[in-house]
This record gives structure tokens, sequence and C-alpha cells, in this order.
């Protein structure tokens, strides 16, 4: 492999792992952790998408990041901000259409903060699909839902990048592609890629993943895990060999945040987060890193300078 063709990673931290700290204070955190970036999962802790004053709010946090030199991307996967019942619900699938347009709405808002943060990139995912409901038809309701964000998403210049997400319908990468096709193949539609789930349940092995899902990487997360068990665990607990999965991913020249996803540690997140940045230094490839303002440096979608 030709070294120089390697693309410096830049890690992020998800702050649905630091649900118990204040944002500022979690951004705080990683800043002086050494992360160049966060995973911002919009929730009523953290830049409430349905909250009043969104946008004079969503400009703090901009002005905030920009102090601390901290990337973002805006994650979605918040487990109750719609519904204080369901988890994750209402979904794109839904039966009851108003609540299909809740979740639509949710996504309209996440890409608007996207692009006053100069995020890289909006993450979703589909839902799970609802009982007695035939695939045909939660296929188009996805693909109809997803229509207009994709078109905000244009005009905001911020990508979506789905998530393939176990248990859900669109749960492996061959169920984006399936996705994309029904879609036209549109411009701002990407792919969010989480390590963790293609050792869960993809055939390929985690590097491969990585490779063959490089056209359209767009958001990358990351954990370990074992196979066929869905639980995000911490680095070294799991059965992922990470040294190949970020010399792949390095080599695909992929320029957005890899943002490490442990939302069920929220209890030891500030433990958690400073353990997990010096394990990804370690298993990266060593490449020179640019310094912080050089155009290299700048994820594609970002508005930042």
């Amino acid at each position: 492999m030709n070294r120089s063709a390697r693309t410096p990673l830049r890690f992020g931290y998800g702050t649905n792992g630091l649900a118990d700290l204040r944002l500022d204070d979690a951004l705080a955190l990683l800043a002086d952790l050494g992360y160049e970036g966060v995973g911002l999962t919009l929730d009523h802790m953290h830049l409430d998408p349905l909250a009043p004053d969104l946008a004079a709010r969503t400009r703090r946090v901009a002005h905030r990041l920009d102090e601390l030199g901290l990337g973002v991307t805006v994650e979605t996967g918040a487990r109750y901000v719609l519904d204080p019942r369901r988890k994750h619900g209402p979904s794109l699938l839904d039966p009851d259409p108003d609540d299909r347009a809740r979740r639509v709405d949710l996504l309209l808002r996440a890409v608007r903060v996207a692009a006053d943060l100069g995020a890289h990139a909006v993450h979703c995912f589909s839902g799970i699909v609802p009982d007695g409901t035939d695939e045909d038809t939660v296929w188009k309701r996805l693909a109809e839902t997803l229509t207009p964000v994709l078109d905000a998403a244009t005009t905001a210049g911020v990508p979506l990048a789905v998530e393939p997400e176990p248990g859900h319908l669109l749960a492996t990468l061959a169920d984006f592609h399936h996705l994309r096709r029904t879609l036209g193949d549109p411009e701002p539609l990407g792919l969010t890629l989480d390590i963790g789930h293609c050792q869960c349940l993809e055939p390929l092995p985690p590097a491969d993943c990585v490779r063959d899902a490089a056209p359209w990487l767009r958001h990358v997360q990351i954990e370990d895990m074992r196979r066929g068990v869905h639980e995000h665990l911490p680095f070294g607990d799991g059965e992922i060999d990470f040294p190949p999965v970020l010399e792949a991913l390095a080599a695909t020249g992929y320029q957005g945040l890899t943002v490490v996803e442990l939302p069920r540690h929220s209890h030891a997140g500030p433990h958690f987060a400073a353990r997990s940045l010096p394990f990804l230094r370690h298993a990266a490839p060593s490449v020179p890193v640019p310094p912080h303002g050089d155009p290299s440096a700048t994820p594609e979608g970002s508005r930042t300078p």
C-alpha cells in the first residue's frame, strides 16, 4: 500500500455517551482530551431540537465548537426525543402518516442545525418494520419520507448519512444499496458506517466493509462488538481487530469524523472518553496530521474554513 495515500483519521466522541454532562462541559472535555470532533446527538439535554430558539442556541454551539477547534456530525438517534414511551419512535416507517411526518420534521431540523454548525453530515436510520406491514410498503414509506430530507440536504450542502442498524429495515450495507437504487442514487445520500455493526452482522470482515463502502462514506461510528450480538462495547471488550480497520479507513481518503459510539456508558462517560482516544491513536496508521486550518484537514461538506 502507498503510505502517502493515507488520509489522517479524525477522531470524535458521541454526546450520547456523555448524556450526564451539560453540552458545554462535554465539548470542553473532548477538546481537553485531544479529540478533533464530536458526534452531536440532538436530544432534550443537548441542543434540544424541539425547544424554542433553536437557531439562536445553534449559533452559540457553533461559536463554542469554533473556539474549541472541534468538527461535528449531527446525529438523530436520540431514544425518546419525539416520544417519551417509544424508543426511537415514531420512525420513518410508522403506519400513521402524521407520526412519520414528525420524524421527517426532526430530520429537517437536523439538516438546518447541521448547516448552521458547519457539520460534515447528518446521520439518520430507517427504524424497525411495524408489525403486520409488508416489505414493499415499508421500503416505499422509507423512500417517500427521505425524499424531502434529501431535498433539504441538497439545498443546505450537507450529506444525509443513513446508518444500517441491526434490527431495522435498513440493517446492512446491501440494504443501503437497495435504498440508493430505489431513490435513483441521489447525490446527497451517503452512508454512516458503524464498525461494530459490521462485526455484528455483515458477511465480510469490518476492514472489507470499509473498503466496499468507501465511495459512499460520509460518517463513521466506532466501538467494539461481538459477532451476532448488538451491544456497543468499549475497545478491547469485543472481537474486532482494529488496526486493519483503521488502515483501510485511512486508505479510502475519508475526511469526516470517526466517532466513538458508546451510548450505554454515559454513567462513566468521561472515563471511557479518556480511554478511547489513546486506543484509537495506537491502532491507527501513523501519518502526519495537518495543522488546524490546513485545507486538507477540512472534511467534504463542511462549511468551516
